[in-house]
């Protein structure tokens, strides 16, 4: 029989399957939601941990290195990179009022104005009672003490501030005096990448691209940088990312599979409630295949109602909580004090896609029922 037969009789099937239409809308919202939660986790951290420490570092075996290397251009030159930025890594002990603390002191270009002022994690201010404009003692412990009073200018939300990785931003040129180092040496070079290349496996690839560019261009008297991405800095940072995008997987693997056996009641009952007009369809000719078809039609249509409104209902929320940041969180176990959304388009649609072709799939089995309809049986009772 015409496809367009079966488009026909489809249309004239009337079934009120709004409990299927329901758990197919409330799967698809938690399939959307998961992925939205886990990509703005991902955005959100892997943005903190870039502001902080860039997401390649370029090292040489010793300190100090050149800020422009003879070969800075093939490094510029290398595809993604957006921005390298010199900087000074030194371990301090901050003392604030009658507590101290061990903290990561980070030298970063600065304007000249802003000498010995620091940028402070929110949680050291907590700890210590420091607030914009305090001052405070930072003590560098390495073959003598050495101590820098500094000015609170500000304070930030730190990704990653455990109690022994606490980051204080100061002015690259104060770091170099400390060190005794001129104004064209730094200890690492941090490298920048576009946002396209934030997979682990992407920011690896350019890491080995930098390296390659310092190995093939630099002079013989030069030092060779040694290149490693932010992923080998954080691993409990992204081994808990990545647990998070195992557990949304599961989470979308679970949902298609509660939507297709609620679809797959809900074709069986319109099966049931149809049995005579199966066998009068069948007396008239129709094939086991076809008639299959016209049912198939009817719930995909249902399916597919419920998919826009799951998404609908999912960018709307990922809309409110994204302006508003209304949930929150306690950063101390989530990094973040709110909860995070980020939507890929196309991942959306390519979720959309296999969880409507997995759904469909799981309708073929009831179909199976319209095989054993006998249409001598079914329109004699008629």
């Amino acid at each position: 029989m015409p496809v367009r037969a079966e488009g026909f009789i489809a249309r004239k099937l009337r079934f009120k399957g709004r409990l299927a239409e329901m758990a197919i809308s409330v799967s698809f919202f938690v399939m959307i939601l998961s992925l939205a939660i886990s990509g703005g986790f991902r955005s959100e951290i892997r943005q903190a941990i870039s502001d902080i420490s860039g997401d390649v570092r370029l090292s040489g075996s010793s300190e100090p290195i050149d800020i422009k290397p003879s070969y800075y251009e093939q490094l510029q030159g290398v595809a993604g990179v957006e921005k390298i930025t010199p900087a000074i890594w030194k371990p301090g002990i901050v003392k604030g009022g009658n507590d101290i603390c061990g903290v990561l002191v980070k030298g970063t270009p600065m304007p000249d104005s802003c000498s010995l002022q620091a940028i402070i994690p929110e949680q050291l201010g907590k700890r210590l009672a420091l607030k914009a404009g305090d001052r405070f003692t930072t003590y560098f412990i390495e073959d003598k003490v050495r101590a820098r009073r500094f000015t609170v200018s500000g304070t930030y939300q730190g990704i990653s501030d455990t109690d022994d990785a606490l980051v204080v931003l100061v002015p690259l040129a104060d770091m170099q005096r400390l060190c005794g180092w001129t104004e064209d040496q730094a200890g690492v070079l941090e490298v920048d990448l576009a946002g396209r290349f934030d997979s682990g496996i992407d920011s690896q690839l350019k890491a080995d691209e930098l390296y390659l560019a310092s190995l093939m261009s630099h002079q013989e008297e030069e030092d060779i940088l040694q290149a490693a991405t932010a992923r080998r800095r954080y691993p409990q940072l992204f081994d808990w990312l990545d647990l998070i995008d195992f557990n949304v997987l599961a989470i979308i693997v679970l949902m298609t599979i509660v939507a297709g056996f609620n679809m797959i009641s809900g074709l069986l009952i319109l099966l049931f409630r149809h049995i005579s007009t199966i066998g009068t369809l069948k007396a008239m000719g129709m094939g086991n295949k076809s008639i299959a078809g016209v049912f198939l039609r009817v719930a995909a249509r249902i399916v597919l109602l419920g998919m826009l409104a799951g998404n609908a209902a999912a960018l709307l929320f990922c809309f409110i909580q994204g302006s508003t940041h209304l949930i929150k969180l306690n950063p101390a176990n989530y990094f973040i004090s709110f909860v995070p959304v980020y939507l890929d388009a196309s991942l959306v649609v390519l979720v959309d896609i296999v969880a409507f072709g997995a759904i469909m799939l799981l309708l073929l089995i009831p179909t199976l029922f319209i095989s054993k309809v006998d249409p001598a049986r079914t329109v004699r009772v008629r």
